[in-house]
């Protein structure tokens, strides 16, 4: 009756079974992120968001940190 709990507990079967659901789950959660028009957009405009805090001149910053009120 309970031939399904021995083929899990035995250490070779659960780690198949689990890499095949964190895989299974990955797979579904790219497929949720990258569908669907509104989202892809999103993600296409905030690729660079990363690379845009070098905006800031130097100058500036040193400026502001050594200002003495």
């Amino acid at each position: 009756m309970f031939d399904w709990l021995e083929w899990f507990l035995d250490g070779r079967n659960a780690k198949t079974f689990l890499l095949f659901l964190f895989f299974i789950t990955f797979i579904l959660i790219v497929a949720y992120l990258y569908t669907g028009k509104r989202r892809t957009d999103s993600f296409e405009q905030n690729k660079f968001i990363p690379l845009d805090d070098d905006d800031v001149p130097q100058g500036k910053e040193l400026k502001d940190e050594h200002r003495q009120d």
